[in-house]
């Protein structure tokens, strides 16, 4: 039995649910996002709250189950709160610019310049050596935010590149200079 897919989904004060056959469709200040999920799952609004339960059961269904409430639970936050993850630059040289609402420049100490596309419904903001995207969808933004930083990982010896803000990068020691006798 799945204890995440026991807990009902609270529905806060302006977001609208709509269930149609598979999918669910969140609507809120924020934005709008839909799940679809399998048949062999159920999903039914009461008062304010999303209950979801197992409607045939199978060898995944339980499975199924829980992701669907997470999934679910996730679109419900992000269409009435939002997701954001912030980056940190580090490296002499390294920063990051956007060009309009559609695009950001990054200098890693390439011989070139990177240039990433903002997907739609992500907001991307640059201050210093930050970078904070935010968005409705966790996932979008976890996919973008995770792209940026597979440009340019943390090198172990110095620790320049991008990492999340507050991520711990560990150093290994440099090579030793050989003692001359």
């Amino acid at each position: 039995m799945s204890r995440i897919g026991k807990k009902p989904i609270q529905i806060p004060n302006g977001v609208e649910v709509q269930i149609t056959n598979n999918i669910v469709k969140v609507k809120g200040p924020k934005g709008e996002n839909e799940v679809e999920f399998l048949s062999e799952i159920k999903v039914e609004k009461k008062d304010n709250e999303l209950i979801v339960s197992i409607a045939k059961e199978t060898k995944n269904s339980p499975a199924f189950w829980g992701l669907t409430r997470a999934l679910l639970n996730n679109v419900v936050i992000g269409s009435f709160e939002g997701f954001e993850k912030k980056l940190e630059i580090r490296g002499v040289g390294f920063k990051a610019v956007l060009e309009g609402k559609d695009r950001l420049k990054l200098d890693l100490g390439f011989s070139h310049d990177v240039f990433m596309d903002i997907p739609e419904g992500i907001e991307v903001k640059v201050e210093k050596e930050i970078i904070t995207i935010s968005g409705c969808s966790k996932q979008r933004v976890g996919q973008f935010a995770a792209k940026i930083r597979e440009l340019k990982k943390p090198e172990p010896y110095k620790g320049k590149g991008i990492r999340y803000l507050g991520e711990k990068v560990r150093k290994k020691e440099g090579k030793k200079a050989a003692a001359t006798k």
